[in-house]
């Protein structure tokens, strides 16, 4: 089961009804679209998610389906901003993305084929190789990882080490909490599971919890918390996020295919970082539980990661094989994976990425 990445879900009845029609819509809505085995069909006129920004479609179009691993949010801007300002389009594609929830199951449905593209985070496709499903890392547009713990900003902590005698939420069978509890000192915490809301945190001083930067801090601070988060990449875990991957049998068969795609994308997140307004708008459309606050904090807090270690926004995407090597031997560390059953090397590629 997909680990939640993003919009943390309100305690109030309503947004948790709103939530939850919004997962029947999507269900709702990939079963329209793919007919309930997630093929790459074109998409009619009358399905409920737009598959191209362009009204006229082009009759000899490539159809491809991008699956991503959560709702729709600020962290797969740059995917829609490629669908928004016509860049898949221009390149030749007719494309439809799928919306995501706690269950979606990317890694499997690219790797079987039922969808030409995935959005997923680098540990989890290593994990996924590891239970031998083929897919392969293209594209990797946030750098640092947004992961972290959202902390009381008056408890004093200033880094994770710091953290000590209170109670933390997460999702404990997450690698990166593995790492965490080996590299932390952590006094006194007491973990309990992540709840998926903010409720807790609002009411309880000595309360932490797992956090992407971008989303439960504002929502946080929105509610009259004063919340900051403390990045776990800052100890060491920092996995690409927000990955574009595919299968290793398309990487083979339609290595043309991908390289438009994966050029695409690039210009759709150097777009998306540059001015986003527009995509925004659609965003807010596909997925109503965003608003043009969060998605323009999201939009700032996810400039700096994206562009984190690379001289410009030309290398938006980059992915090296030392990042790779570390965090395949921090899945192993925390137990995740047994030694030599994944060779990272093989997780990615680059030749589709800008020299």
């Amino acid at each position: 089961m997909a680990e939640p990445c993003g919009l943390a879900v309100d305690a109030s009845q309503g947004t948790i009804m709103r939530r939850l029609a919004q997962v029947l819509v999507a269900v709702w809505s990939v079963c329209l679209l793919v007919g309930c085995a997630g093929s790459d069909a074109p998409l009619s006129k009358d399905s409920a998610a737009p598959a191209s920004s362009d009204a006229t479609a082009r009759p000899d179009a490539i159809h491809v389906a991008l699956a991503l691993n959560w709702f729709p949010e600020a962290e797969h801007g740059g995917y829609f901003a490629a669908l928004v300002h016509g860049y898949y389009r221009d390149a030749g594609f007719e494309v439809k993305i799928l919306p995501g929830a706690a269950s979606s199951s990317v890694l499997q449905r690219v790797a079987r084929n039922q969808v030409t593209f995935g959005v997923e985070n680098a540990d989890r496709i290593l994990l996924g190789r590891a239970q031998r499903a083929d897919v392969i890392a293209l594209f990797a547009p946030i750098q640092k990882s947004p992961r972290g713990i959202m902390v009381h900003t008056d408890s004093g902590f200033t880094k994770i080490a710091d953290i000590s005698n209170v109670t933390l939420a997460v999702n404990s069978g997450a690698s990166w909490v593995q790492y965490l509890k080996a590299h932390a000192p952590l006094s006194n915490v007491r973990f309990v599971p992540y709840p998926g809301s903010v409720a807790q945190f609002l009411i309880d001083r000595n309360y932490a919890q797992q956090a992407y930067v971008f989303s439960e801090p504002y929502i946080a601070r929105e509610k009259g918390a004063d919340a900051k988060c403390l990045l776990v990449a800052d100890i060491g875990y920092n996995p690409y996020t927000s990955v574009l991957l595919t299968s290793g049998q398309t990487l083979s068969a339609r290595s043309e295919v991908v390289a438009k795609f994966v050029a695409a994308s690039l210009k759709g997140w150097q777009t998306y970082l540059d001015r986003p307004e527009e995509t925004n708008r659609y965003l807010r459309e596909v997925n109503p539980e965003m608003t043009s606050a969060i998605l323009e904090y999201g939009v700032q807090s996810l400039r700096p990661l994206c562009l984190d270690g690379l001289p410009d926004a030309s290398a938006i995407g980059r992915m090296t094989l030392e990042r790779w090597q570390t965090l395949a031997t921090q899945l192993v560390e925390a137990g995740a994976v047994k030694a030599d059953v994944v060779d990272p090397r093989a997780a990615f590629t680059t030749k589709f990425l800008p020299p």
